[in-house]
């Protein structure tokens, strides 16, 4: 196997729950060695999270904290013990990368913020992910996925005009933009290392991120005053644009029709002559009569099977997608398959695990989950003896001293 892109970087993660922990995944995935810092006295909450193997709650047993984990080792350290600190500061001192994603302040009353740390470690590349950033009038304000989505706007464009926002059906924040644009600066930073040897302190608010995803509503505000609404599925240039039923329990297809010439074939594909009328023929009255031809072309998908019909129109050129569950995803999707994106580890305790391989692929050599996710301190000893060099009557006696813990 050829050798891994970040293999030999090294990733002291403090990060908990969603948008760190899954940008520190990222990077493992691709071959750098991150620890996991934890404490059973204080533990990561995605731990506690379900959906639990086998239905048994266990803090490591979570497929949430297992998925955002894969690829790392975790080690237990009592941060509010002096002895542990020095542990975990010695660690950082080899290191190339510290992560975390608290509010500000709290790493430095860890003993392990920033400033506390660079001259122990001057080439350090230091990523904090908190919610406003570590400057400004809010930046104590305390935000997970859920609470960056409302604050910045984005959940108010979610759902429906004559409806409460309805949000997206996961912290979006935490899975998609911020734990994207975290681990392009760290490689940015990386790279950055590389050419001069010099390490640097990355500030990302969560929130920015978010709002990178809203070019078109931040700028139409910002030149035009207009403020966006609420669309629900429509398109402000295409007609049809939605998700229709098919047969099934509670099956859906989304169909978007960008052309007259995409209406025309899916109109043949129906056999729906009753959608074929002149006055839609042209994209401009379709957008005037979205209701009504949204309407008519469900009495016409409630009577097919989704993915027969969105394969009928996918190849006549129109765009479709079967809405699917995670059945389907995981046991029927082509691409899904045929890019190799459900990987399987075996657990130490939840056996044979499925795990979210990366989105890219490297042209050199496979990349994506590597180890399944750590149990809790399954890695103190390990990286106490090879990193530190300490031996196994130390450990011993810090175990009991409730230092490693």
């Amino acid at each position: 196997m050829s050798r891994l892109p970040l293999a030999g970087v090294s990733i002291i993660d403090f990060c908990w729950v969603g948008a760190g922990s899954y940008m520190t995944k990222l990077l493992a995935d691709m071959g750098a060695d991150v620890v996991k810092v934890e404490s059973t006295r204080s533990l990561d909450s995605l731990r506690l999270a379900p959906p639990f193997k086998d239905g048994v709650r266990s803090v490591n047993r979570s497929g949430y904290f297992a998925d955002r984990n894969s690829s790392k080792r975790s080690i237990t350290v009592n941060m509010k013990d002096p002895r542990g600190v020095e542990i975990v500061r010695a660690l950082i001192a080899e290191a190339d990368i510290v992560a975390n994603n608290f509010r500000p302040g709290t790493m430095e009353k860890l003993g392990v913020g920033y400033d506390q740390l660079v001259a122990l470690n001057p080439g350090l590349i230091y990523i904090g992910m908190s919610m406003n950033g570590d400057e400004g009038p809010d930046r104590m304000m305390l935000g997970y996925g859920i609470t960056m989505a409302a604050l910045t706007g984005f959940l108010g464009l979610s759902g429906y005009p004559d409806r409460e926002p309805t949000g997206t059906g996961t912290n979006y924040p935490d899975h998609v933009p911020n734990p994207c644009h975290g681990a392009f600066a760290v490689m940015a930073a990386l790279r950055h290392k590389r050419r001069t040897g010099e390490g640097q302190k990355i500030d990302m608010a969560q929130t920015e991120p978010m709002l990178a995803l809203m070019p078109t509503p931040v700028m139409d505000f910002q030149v035009n005053g207009r403020v966006a609404t609420r669309q629900g599925n429509r398109d402000a240039a295409k007609a049809p644009h939605g998700v229709y039923p098919t047969t099934g329990d509670d099956r859906w297809i989304a169909i978007s029709v960008g052309t007259d010439g995409q209406w025309r074939a899916l109109t043949r594909i129906l056999g729906a002559d009753s959608l074929d009328r002149p006055e839609w023929r042209a994209l401009q009255n379709r957008l005037k009569n979205c209701a009504a031809i949204d309407r008519a072309i469900a009495t016409h998908t409630l009577q097919r099977d989704g993915y027969e019909l969105m394969d009928a129109l996918q190849a006549a050129s129109v765009t479709a997608g079967v809405v699917q569950n995670a059945a389907d995803l995981i046991d029927r999707d082509p691409q899904m398959r045929h890019r190799d994106h459900w990987r399987y580890l075996l657990h130490a305790e939840m056996g044979n695990s499925i795990y979210n391989g990366p989105p890219f692929r490297f042209a050199s050599g496979p990349v994506g989950p590597r180890l399944a996710a750590p149990l809790l301190g399954e890695h103190t000893r390990e990286i106490l003896e090879v990193r530190l060099g300490k031996s196994p009557e130390e450990i011993d006696v810090l175990i009991a001293q409730e230092v490693l813990i």
